[in-house]
Order: structure tokens, then sequence, then C-alpha cells
């Protein structure tokens, strides 16, 4: 494959962004007012990692956390914790994305939902510790695990409607980690 143009990197860029407002929109706007029994999956957190464990060069750090600290400050959560906690956990992803490649979907998910986990876990703990509101343990749980379920529908839809898929051992990008 050729070198990919600097045009359609940042066109790729601005799709995932545009693609983040559209869910950050969906979320914010009211449905029910009643309190919630369950808890979504977490399509914008299931959609970047997709993005960063097939094509790293197409989501850099900087649009990772603008984006996160964007609905931090949106959800009100507190301001930067889940961003910096998606921000360690999509570098440790973009490090081994050269590695999912050759994994079957199967691997590449499990490495995933280890680190969904392991965000989540860390997430709760330092809001306890630092002794802020959190929502109920339960609906934690459920939205931690139905992230984890999305994760291979998030890549069917990243490989159908953006074309996002695995860099093949020829593909050689401007920034590819081969």
């Amino acid at each position: 494959m050729a070198e990919m143009s600097p045009t359609s990197l940042w066109t790729n860029r601005a799709i995932f962004g545009l693609f983040a407002f559209f869910l950050i929109i969906i979320q914010l706007v009211p449905l029910d007012t009643r309190p919630p029994t369950w808890a979504p999956p977490d399509i914008l957190l299931a959609m970047t990692l997709v993005w960063v464990a097939r094509r790293p060069e197409y989501l850099p750090v900087y649009i990772v956390a603008a984006i996160f600290l964007m609905t931090d400050l949106l959800f009100q959560r507190p301001p930067g914790l889940w961003a910096a906690l998606v921000v360690i956990l999509t570098e440790a992803i973009r490090k081994r994305s050269h590695e999912f490649r050759s994994l079957p979907l199967v691997a590449e998910w499990g490495s995933v939902a280890l680190g969904i986990v392991l965000i989540t876990v860390a997430n709760r703990l330092i809001m306890a510790v630092t002794m802020t509101p959190q929502a109920p343990l339960g609906l934690t749980l459920i939205q931690m695990a139905s992230t984890i379920v999305i994760y291979p529908i998030a890549v069917f839809i990243a490989h159908a409607l953006f074309r996002v898929s695995r860099h093949t051992p020829g593909d050689i990008g401007t920034r590819a980690r081969i």
C-alpha cells in the first residue's frame, strides 16, 4: 500500500471526532427522567479502543485526551480522571497494536477487556479514596460488562462503516508501527 496522505489521515481523524461528538450528543439527550436501572455500554470507549488497536495513527493521544476530557466535563465526572485512565489504556493498546495484526479477534478482545476492567477498577478506587460520590457498583459493573460485550460489534461497525481495519504486513503508513 502506498503511504497514507496527510489529507486521508486528517480525514479519518475528523470522522472519528464527528462520530465521538454524535455519541456524546446522544448520551446528553434526556430520553427518560426516571433513575436508571441499568447502564448502557460506553460506546465511545469501545470505538476508541477499536480505532487505537486497529489503526493507531488515526487517533493520536491528544485527540483521545481532548475528547475524553470534554466528556468528563459534560457528564460531570471528576475532570481528567477518566480521561487520564483512558489515555493510559489507549497508549498501552497502541504499543501492542502491531501484535494484534497476527492475533485472532478473541485475543484482541481479551486484551481490551482486561484493560477496561483495570481502568474501571482504578476509577472506582481513586474515587473511593478521594471520597467522591459514585454511581452504584451494580451500574458500574453492568456498564463495564456491556462495554466488553459490544467490543466485537464495535469492531464490525468500525470496519463496515469507517473502513478501519487491521494493518497487514505489507502496509506502510505515514506513522505505522510495523
